[in-house]
């Protein structure tokens, strides 16, 4: 039998970008993610969507745990009130314990972090390190140009076709649900 799913890592950005579409998906993550019983895993800040999405989820009784280095501490204001906060040397170990601690990676708007992030979890399936759900919470057509340049990548043959599904797209958040759900099951 397989274990429940307990910790989602949320990868997103540290700004709250220009759509409040963005912002609104986070902190629907952030409820859900508390209404469903599990705990939060993501980069500690409180700032952008990353912090909308803990301060929903604590505000919806939500376990959380953030991991941050040490350098980013001042710039992404660690959230107080964390039932753990980790704290690391490097960006690496940060992921690295990020996604050691959950069962899935979501993986919401954001910037060059957000894509460092889910390419690492993704080149991780890729090679057999993990088999844990990679969710994409394409808000808005957001991550569509990911789309596209994951999808050319396998048309010019740098990847296999078997890329592709190593990552579920979804729209909004009750696909993200519902996602998480079928990816525990199947993983």
């Amino acid at each position: 039998m397989k274990p429940s799913l307990s910790s989602v890592c949320v990868f997103c950005g540290s700004r709250p970008g220009r759509n409040p579409a963005m912002m609104q998906a986070a902190e629907a993550t952030g409820t859900m993610l508390a209404r469903r019983g599990w705990r939060l895993v993501y980069g500690a800040g409180d700032i952008g969507l990353m912090g909308a999405v803990a301060r929903a989820a604590q505000q919806a009784g939500g376990k959380t745990l953030g991991v941050i280095p040490t350098h980013l501490m001042a710039d992404e204001v660690a959230r107080d009130g964390l039932d753990t906060l980790i704290v690391t040397e490097t960006m690496h170990e940060r992921k690295k314990v990020m996604f050691a601690n959950s069962q899935a990676a979501v993986v919401l708007p954001g910037g060059a972090g957000t894509l460092d992030e889910f390419f690492e979890v993704l080149t991780w399936a890729q090679i057999g390190l993990h088999r844990k759900p990679v969710i994409v919470l394409d808000q808005d057509g957001f991550w569509q140009p990911l789309v596209a340049l994951i999808d050319a990548i396998i048309a010019q043959g740098f990847a296999a076709e078997s890329l592709r599904d190593l990552m579920v797209v979804v729209t909004d958040v009750a696909g993200l649900e519902a996602a998480l759900d079928t990816g525990l099951r199947s993983a």
